[in-house]
Order: structure tokens, then C-alpha cells, then sequence
């Protein structure tokens, strides 16, 4: 490891920096020693981020890049790399890391619970795919009115997700009641 006064604290990452860090971090959390890790961090009642924030830490450790300035660079990525559309994609696959999130859920859950977790989050997602395929055959104005009652189930139950699909029954009833 390189001594701190060695590491990279001005300027701004590169965009291979950035690449090197999502690819990593992603490889990273996939581990089940990593996983691991995290589950530990919950068991004892610790933040789960604080164990991802630790993980890019290093990451940029292994990378020469002083790890405060590493993460203050992330706050800056959308403006100097706006243009850069591949590199912002992965970007915001990175901040809304799916592989940090499910880290930490299956962390919190255990392998039974996360998996029927999964499960459930496909099969409404499955659900709300149909309900909006269905809601095409409407006209605007009506899938309006639609959205509009979705948005009110949802506000009404504090946003859970199984609030976020409406029968073809309640959609028919919508309709009817706009007639």
C-alpha cells in the first residue's frame, strides 16, 4: 500500500479509475466471504453501508487514491462525465448498486428469507407488468385516472409494495366510474 502522502488527493478520477472501481466493487460484493462480512456487520447491529463504504475505502486504498478524496470525487461524477453516457450508466447502476442493497438484505435475512424475498419482488414485478400491459388498452384519459387511484393505494398503504398493482377488476372499475 502506498503511504498516504503518495496518494492521489487532487484533481479528479479518471474514467478507468471509475470503471476500475464499480467493476470491483461489484466483484467484491459478490463474495461470499464479503456477504459474510456484511451479515456479520448487521448480526452485530452495525450498518451494513458502513461495511460497503469500508469495502470502497479499500478499493481506492489498492487504487492509490486517498479513500476521502475517492468518495468526494463520486459527488462530482455526474458533472465532469455528464456528457460520457456508458460511463453515467454505470455510474448509477453503481450508486443504486443493486449488488450493495441485495449485500445488505441478504445480510439481514439469511438465505431462506432473502430467497423468498426475491421471489416475492419477481413475481410483483411480474404483476405490475401485466397490470400495465393491461392498462394500455385504455385510453389516456382513463389510464390517467388509473395511475391517478394506483398513486392514491400506494400513498394510503405508506408506499409497500404490494400496493403498487391494481386488479383488472379495480382498473374496469376506475373506467366505469369516470363514464
Amino acid at each position: 500500500m502506498a503511504h498516504s502522502s503518495e496518494l492521489q488527493s487532487n484533481g479528479m478520477l479518471s474514467r478507468e479509475q471509475l470503471l476500475f472501481l464499480f467493476d470491483r466493487f461489484s466483484q467484491l460484493t459478490s463474495q461470499p466471504d464479503v456477504k459474510r462480512r456484511i451479515k456479520d456487520a448487521v448480526d452485530d447491529k452495525q450498518e451494513a453501508v458502513a461495511v460497503t463504504t469500508a469495502i470502497q475505502e479499500a478499493i481506492f486504498l489498492e487504487m492509490g487514491v486517498d479513500p476521502s478524496f475517492g468518495i468526494s470525487c463520486l459527488g462530482k461524477v455526474n458533472m465532469v462525465y455528464e456528457n460520457d453516457q456508458d460511463l453515467m450508466i454505470r455510474f448509477y447502476k453503481f450508486v443504486a448498486s443493486d449488488s450493495e442493497e441485495m449485500a445488505c438484505d441478504e445480510a439481514e435475512l439469511g438465505p431462506e428469507e432473502f430467497t423468498e424475498k426475491m421471489l416475492n419482488q419477481q413475481k410483483l414485478h411480474e404483476q405490475q407488468l401485466e397490470m400495465l400491459k393491461y392498462m394500455r388498452k385504455f385510453h389516456l384519459e382513463d389510464q390517467s385516472a388509473i395511475l391517478e387511484k394506483l398513486h392514491q393505494q400506494m400513498q394510503d398503504a405508506d408506499f409497500i409494495g404490494a400496493a403498487s398493482v391494481l386488479s383488472s377488476e379495480q382498473i374496469q372499475d376506475v373506467v366505469r366510474r369516470r363514464v
